[in-house]
């Protein structure tokens, strides 16, 4: 083996290959990565493998070569480069600069020409040469110098082509490679050959003939009438085709071998790509020891804090709290990090807890505090009665504003994107599940202690890109703000009726025993109904029932194939009204009496930075998911009531305010001026669909426009609508058209959004929340439209979650101005739930609807519903 080892590259065909062979990447700008993530994985995997000496990626100069002028329509066939790999091969280009690789390009010839010449050149100066393609023409350079891997599964693998293994393998010889071209052809470049001949004739002939020019000199010795036939009337072909599958090894190429040397790339440029490109995976592929020595603070010291009031502290320091878990309402504080530039502190729980100089810091405004999730620190300190002022930033609602698309924005995983410190994943530290332990003090005060390191150090960066989005406003008026009234609501927590709860726990099992009985009845027999195998045999083997679908352990009974057989069998409306039950009393009945904390009261946990949507949601329980289509799961909301006597639950909610949104951002005159006119919004567009007078709109009708007026909002297709109204798919499409003729403005808005999104790649809400949609553009049809109908919608929920959360905002400071006691309690999308003593439920009559419509001035009024009573299912 030579001391000197040339790698060359086929840029184009790993591209393609790992393009099409990888689900299509984006980052949370955006961009495509798919085929350079695969493409960058294999090319850690060959030089480590390869440890070459020399390396160079040769690219195709363009559209038309050489060979053009021999064959006009080669490589004729090819379906054109997709947009979304085309603009990957410039990011390629840099990424092999950052690498600090050599690739190279020449006018009138292709990639194969530029390696074929370099292989041969560098085989005359003693190189070893190893080649990479997808391209099995390559194989023809060949030789006891030179070796071919062909990318295979993807580009995951390679299977590696020395003489000896091509002659085992295919039983020619690398030279006889382009006689076998010249005579099977080539579809993917349009090469014809001879046709009728595939691989296995062209290597009998070659094994017989030995070259395709002894094979048309022997053609009398050629078996088969109809071969010895095309193989005359295909002559031409045959050596166009020979001449266009050779690869030109004396191409003028103007680079040198010299040029190509290796000598490793540089850390700090290709972090800074795979940083842009959100190649976390692949970090651990490049040198592990030089990251960390880049990645963390070597020389952080933690100081123990024993008596806070020793600290000189700047008034900008970060501040992180740490549980076990997330469960900050019930889990033990294990400790607070603080840090800055230049000191780093850690506060265990008793300084924490009994500091008097750490709580007047808390307090004071005038000292900025930067942290991760105000909200669960302001709970922290909440519980120890002490109302923290000075909150000026947060990491997490930050992150979750720039990358809404990212699912998980803890610290770790923050860091990582932004190449901050290294910290490590809490799991990790802490252990999960039956591992789950607070680890030894020296280990949990560094974690702790970087965690908050980190918030202060991507502060800037952070800042910087809400500045860029202009989300600025969207984070310091909204997001910010209402983190602290969420807080109050979490501390404050909702009062439950436990015996109520009891009694309906008791009630469903009694009639969750008698649906049961009439199951059993009408089967015949008594089963498991919990098991679907027995369920299915019961259904399908002795009912009878047509079997719908089937799975690897038997029959489906799954819900969507019950909803099938409904017509069928009285016993499957039993079935289905008992699995309905039975998730009311194990998931809400039985699950909401688990978590009845010591005061009598709920406390859930308000997620401020999960949905893409804006939206808030609910976890610990989810209290906004208590279904309440059956009235048995209506009943469970008589269990929520007021925390004090004489008080009374008030609910108030928006009305139709997607609809309004979209009218407003839509812009249709005509639905505008159905909101502004009060109209009952599913009957005007009854009427306007079907073209009938109000009088004459009946149930149906107006059942039907509600069906389509919610299916517009969520770009529902004509099979989904066919679906919710039970019409045919042609019926569907014509009542879509009809409405989108009768509110031009709504097709017009639809139809330009989604040309913003393919354009640049995310769409906003009216208060510029983003939503990235990386598939707008796929070639995987199901993904792209599910995207169009994201683009639609996500515009109007997006700015329909603002707009409450702008009315709590709005609410609270008005309930604070006018001195009343009321609490707010709750938020359920486009509900608010609170609490007041009865004698100021006229004056919440008069301020909430009042503030809940002006909290947004849009072109279509806002309008608010509202009802109180002793529970919440009273106050509906």
């Amino acid at each position: 083996m030579s001391d000197k080892k040339l790698v060359l590259i086929d840029g184009n065909s790993v591209l393609y290959r790992a393009f099409f062979a990888l689900p299509l990447l984006s980052n949370t700008q955006g961009v495509h990565t798919n085929a350079v993530f695969g493409f960058t994985k294999m090319l850690l995997t060959i030089l480590e493998r390869e440890a070459p000496t020399h390396v160079l990626v040769a690219f195709d100069a363009g559209k038309t070569t050489f060979r053009h002028d021999t064959y006009k329509e080669y490589k004729g066939g090819r379906q054109k480069t997709p947009p979304e790999l085309s603009e990957q091969f410039n990011i390629t280009r840099e990424l092999l600069d950052a690498f600090q690789l050599t690739h190279y390009e020449l006018a009138n010839y292709e990639a194969d020409d530029i390696i074929g010449t370099l292989s041969k050149q560098a085989e005359t100066k003693g190189f070893d040469v190893a080649v990479i393609t997808g391209d099995k023409d390559m194989l023809q350079l060949v030789s006891d110098k030179t070796s071919v891997h062909l990318t295979k599964k993807g580009i995951s693998e390679t299977e590696s082509y020395t003489p000896d293994y091509l002659n085992e393998k295919l039983e020619i010889t690398p030279a006889q490679i382009i006689d076998m071209k010249a005579l099977m052809g080539d579809a993917s470049d349009n090469i014809p050959g001879v046709p009728g001949v595939g691989e296995k004739t062209a290597i009998k002939l070659l094994k017989q003939f030995e070259t395709l020019s002894k094979v048309y000199d022997g053609l009398d010795d050629v078996s088969g009438k109809k071969l010895k036939e095309k193989l005359v009337t295909h002559k031409e072909d045959a050596f166009m085709s020979y001449e266009l599958a050779t690869i030109n090894r004396e191409s003028p190429i103007t680079v040198e071998l010299d040029k190509t040397k290796y000598d490793g790339f540089d850390m700090k440029e290709l972090r800074d790509l795979f940083k842009q490109l959100e190649f976390k995976s692949l970090m651990s592929m490049i040198d592990a020891d030089q990251i960390e020595e880049t990645e963390t603070l070597k020389d952080m010291t933690v100081e123990v804090v024993n008596d806070f009031s020793q600290l000189s502290l700047t008034g900008e320091e970060s501040l992180v709290v740490d549980y076990l878990t997330e469960q900050y309402h019930t889990d033990k504080l294990l400790g607070v990090g603080m840090s800055n530039e230049d000191h780093h502190y850690f506060l265990s729980k008793d300084v924490v807890e009994k500091d008097a100089a750490f709580h007047a810091y808390l307090r004071d405004e005038s000292m900025k505090k930067y942290t991760f999730d105000a909200k669960k620190v302001l709970v922290t300190f909440k519980h120890l009665g002490i109302d923290v002022k000075g909150i000026m930033f947060d990491l997490l609602l930050g992150s979750y504003l720039v990358n809404p698309s990212e699912n998980n924005h803890d610290i770790p995983s923050i860091a990582s994107r932004y190449d901050s410190i290294g910290v490590r994943e809490d799991e990790d530290v802490y252990g999960k599940g039956k591992k789950l332990a607070i680890p030894d003090e020296d280990v949990l005060r560094d974690h702790i202690v970087r965690k908050a390191h980190v918030v202060y150090a991507l502060k800037p960066t952070i800042e910087a890109g809400l500045v860029t989005n202009e989300q600025m406003m969207l984070y310091e008026t909204l997001e910010l703000p209402l983190s602290k009234i969420l807080a109050d609501m979490e501390e404050l927590g909702v009062m439950v009726d436990r015996e109520k709860l009891e009694v309906m726990q008791q009630d469903l099992a009694e009639r969750l025993k008698t649906i049961e009985e009439k199951i059993y009845e009408a089967a015949g027999e008594s089963f498991n109904l919990n098991s679907p195998k027995q369920l299915g045999v019961v259904l399908f083997e002795k009912l009878e029932l047509p079997v719908i679908k089937k799975t690897k352990t038997g029959y489906s009974t799954a819900a969507d194939v019950l909803e099938q057989l409904k017509m069928k069998h009285p016993i499957i409306e039993d079935i289905l009204l008992y699995r309905q039950l039975q998730k009311l009393q194990s998931t809400y009945l039985e699950g909401l009496l688990k978590v009845i904390h010591a005061d009598g009261k709920i406390h859930t946990r308000f997620n401020q930075a999960l949905t893409q949507t804006g939206r808030l949601s609910s976890t610990d329980p989810n209290l906004q998911n208590i279904p309440i289509r059956l009235e048995e799961g209506r009943k469970i909301r008589q269990a929520f009531v007021p925390s004090e006597n004489n008080w009374e639950m008030f609910a108030c909610d928006y009305s139709q305010i997607e609809l309004r949104v979209l009218a407003h951002i839509a812009g249709d005159e005509k639905l505008i001026q159905a909101f502004k006119d009060d109209r009952d919004i599913h009957t005007q567009t009854a009427m306007d669909v079907f073209h009938v007078e109000e009088a004459d709109v009946d149930s149906l009708m107006r059942r039907q426009a509600k069906a389509v007026n919610f299916g517009i909002v969520y770009g529902i297709s004509d099979y989904g609508l066919s679906q919710n109204l039970g019409i045919t798919r042609k019926e569907a499409q014509a009542f879509i058209d009809r409405y989108f003729n009768s509110y031009p403005g709504v097709k017009i808005y639809m139809d330009e959004i989604v040309k913003e999104a393919k354009q640049q790649g995310y769409v906003t809400t009216l208060m510029h929340r983003r939503r990235y949609l990386p598939d707008i553009t796929s070639r995987n049809f199901n993904q792209r439209s599910f995207a169009e109908r994201t683009a639609m919608n996500t515009p109007i929920q997006g700015s329909a979650a603002d707009i409450i959360k702008k009315a709590m905002i709005d609410l609270t400071e008005r309930l604070t101005a006018e001195g009343l006691r009321a609490n707010m309690l709750l938020q359920v999308h486009d509900e608010l739930i609170l609490e007041a003593p009865k004698e100021e439920i006229d004056q919440l009559k008069r301020i909430v609807p009042e503030v809940m419509e002006q909290t947004v001035e849009l072109s279509v009024p806002l309008k608010v519903d509202y009802a109180h009573g002793p529970t919440w299912y009273d106050a509906k």
